[in-house]
């Protein structure tokens, strides 16, 4: 007969397990993208704590000097989320300091659990242009509001296609949209719907560069995202205007979230 295996009970005064801190992912990644563009030193709300184990973490790796384990994740936290990226093979936009879910993962091995999972899915084809399904799922929504179908005129993962696009086309989360044939009320209703999802978006003129009138859009916290649409998503939440000016910000005003928050 199978006797019945006992279990021990733990011995007196025997350490208790404690439980791994969790890092918010998509407060992570949002401070990743604001607070490099910060003029100080200041905290993302809601990000701090999660932003510090992460620091934490990277500084017992040895990418990162204690002295900026400080909850804000400025340019030194990128630049060493950077170089931990590179230690584990990644490469290109990968490797641009803003986490993804991997590294992520990876960083926190025995340190912490990773919470609030944000993705971009997967690369597809749409309306002529490449995006991710992150992206289209904001589009649509925002299509939803607005009661009509936007035309798309430039999409994501389009490295060198645009030269005026500075870069911000080159990973994913990233639109330009034709206003032809709208109003001026209407182009203005379309920037604020966009907004309304989780874009960072803003009618763009033939007076503020090489290009005819369009809608671009950043979609925030995408983490396919170029660094050069990462700084346009951190200075749209510090109100301006993503141009290589930093002017304020000429969209409407809305209450600024991301998509996931935005579907909360």
């Amino acid at each position: 007969m199978a006797v019945a295996a006992s279990v021990a009970a733990p011995a007196t005064g025997s350490a208790t397990a404690t439980a791994l801190p969790a890092v918010n992912m998509a407060a992570v990644v949002k401070a990743a993208q604001i607070d490099p563009r910060r003029p100080d030193t200041a905290l993302t709300p809601g990000a701090a704590a999660s932003v510090l184990q992460v620091e934490k973490a990277l500084d017992a790796k040895g990418f990162l000097d204690p002295s900026y384990v400080d909850g804000h994740f400025g340019t030194r936290t990128v630049d060493a989320y950077a170089a931990f990226q590179r230690s584990l093979g990644f490469s290109g936009l990968d490797a641009s300091g803003l986490p993804g879910r991997s590294s992520l993962t990876s960083l926190g091995t025995n340190r912490f659990t990773v919470t609030a999972v944000i993705s971009p899915g997967s690369k597809i084809a749409f309306r002529g242009v490449t995006v991710n399904t992150r992206t289209k799922a904001m589009l649509v929504a925002a299509e939803g509001l607005l009661g009509r179908t936007l035309t798309l005129t430039q999409g994501s993962y389009n490295p060198g296609g645009d030269s005026t696009s500075a870069g911000t086309h080159d990973g994913g989360g990233v639109l330009d949209i034709s206003v032809t044939g709208l109003t001026t009320a209407t182009r203005t209703d379309v920037v604020r719907r966009l907004r309304q999802v989780g874009f960072a978006a803003w009618l763009r003129t033939p007076s503020q560069g090489d290009w005819p009138y369009h809608i671009h859009a950043v979609a925030i916290s995408d983490t396919d995202q170029s660094p050069q649409a990462q700084h346009q998503a951190g200075d749209y939440y510090l109100g301006q205007n993503g141009l290589a000016n930093r002017g304020p910000d000429d969209g409407p005003q809305v209450t600024k979230v991301t998509w996931e928050e935005y579907q909360a």
